[in-house]
């Protein structure tokens, strides 16, 4: 069974006025801050041009998908301390001057959707597969896009992460967005075994080329961020029909949903885009080593020093909840985490004795000269960096 949509347009809820845009990036008080414990390096992605565009159909049978390479399984979003997802999950990405595409492969014995309405919270209701994409790598002005097993969409433009306040825009709209899913097995039927579902998505650059910050499609080695989740509740058969949520016989709530992801966060919050993996745009496939591209790229290591700095984020966050006001010292705070090499990329640790931090009591803002180039984070999270130097 396949359930497919046509291009959407921008629904009435589109038209923010000024005043609201305004409110919208008004700095909102933050939540008490978790600290991500080190994960490692992100993982990466070549992402190799299509000779010929998929037909968005759900089936994945088209020449893009039979030669591409896939992901590896997902993983608990908290990583490798956490028990291995219990069904396989894998994805696949294309790109053209048209489209960015997505694949996605799902194992599901018991099939379940119910969200029929475009931007419902699908997420909290029904399994669900998502992407997240920030394009310029600044944590800051990113996307969302959420699809359950009867292709309902829920696409959002998030200002910042909900750690800094927000907000999230659910009137934005991928307008020319594509989707499609294929379903091996039926939807909503206890009585039998399914076997999963699978996913097709092109989103238009000339929608994302508007919050990308950068060029869209990107030129050859570009880098953006980019990670998916599977958000996958526990179902049990409802007598009245269909599934129900398996609850706590204690306290009588549904139990907790697992969240699945290709690169893991080390918190359950997805949105931490720092710990996103790395989708490396190329016009030709490099079958036989697909991480030396990144090896020589200058964007990719600015990456990795990048996530040294968030470094410097957490600690300021930790401090400014525990004594109400940041600090220009470093040593004040007292990082101990170890520094985010990439051994297997070949890039040594950073020294941070070149680091420059200002602040005040509800701003600061650390700057680090690079061989790369100038990076900085600010209180909001958001980082920056001069472009990457061509010598």
């Amino acid at each position: 069974m396949v359930y497919a949509v046509t291009p959407c347009s921008a629904h009435d809820a589109a038209n923010v006025n000024l005043v609201g845009l305004l409110l919208l990036l008004l700095p909102l008080p933050a939540h008490a801050f978790d600290t991500p414990a080190d994960m490692g390096p992100p993982r990466v992605y070549l992402c190799a041009r299509a000779a010929q565009a998929p037909v968005i159909d759900g089936v994945l049978d088209d020449a893009a998908w039979r030669d591409v390479a896939w992901t590896e399984p997902f993983t608990d979003i908290e990583g490798a301390r956490r028990p291995a997802p219990a069904f396989a999950t894998t994805a696949a990405m294309r790109w053209d001057e048209q489209y960015f595409y997505f694949a996605f492969r799902l194992e599901e014995p018991h099939l379940q959707a119910s969200c029929r309405q475009r931007d419902s919270y699908i997420y909290q209701l029904d399994n669900d597969i998502e992407i997240f994409m920030d394009p310029d790598g600044s944590n800051h002005l990113y996307a969302e896009l959420e699809l359950n097993a009867l292709n309902t969409a829920w696409d959002l433009l998030l200002i910042r992460p909900y750690r800094d306040g927000g907000p999230a825009v659910h009137a934005w709209d991928i307008a020319g967005l594509r989707t499609a899913v294929h379903l091996d097995g039926t939807l909503n039927d206890p009585s039998d075994q399914d076997r999963g579902w699978t996913v097709e998505v092109a989103m238009p650059w000339d929608v994302l080329g508007q919050m990308a910050g950068r060029a869209a499609p990107p030129a050859d080695g570009d880098i953006w961020r980019v990670n998916f989740s599977r958000v996958q509740w526990d179902f049990l058969p409802d007598p009245a029909g269909g599934y129900t949520k398996a609850r706590d016989p204690e306290t009588g709530r549904p139990l907790p949903e697992h969240n699945w992801v290709w690169s893991p966060q080390s918190l359950i919050a997805m949105h931490m885009p720092e710990n996103w993996g790395e989708v490396m745009f190329v016009t030709e496939d490099q079958p036989h080593d697909r991480t030396a591209p990144f090896r020589a790229s200058k964007e990719h290591r600015a990456i990795a020093l990048s996530r040294q700095l968030m470094r410097v984020y957490y600690a300021q966050r930790q401090r400014h909840e525990t004594h109400g006001a940041y600090t220009a010292d470093l040593t004040a705070l007292e990082l101990t985490y170890p520094e985010l090499a990439y051994p297997q990329l070949a890039y040594p640790e950073l020294e941070m004795s070149n680091l420059q931090l200002v602040a005040g009591t509800d701003f600061f803002r650390a700057t680090l000269p690079t061989p790369v180039g100038v990076l900085t984070v600010d209180e909001q999270g958001r980082l920056t960096r001069t472009p990457l130097r061509k010598d």
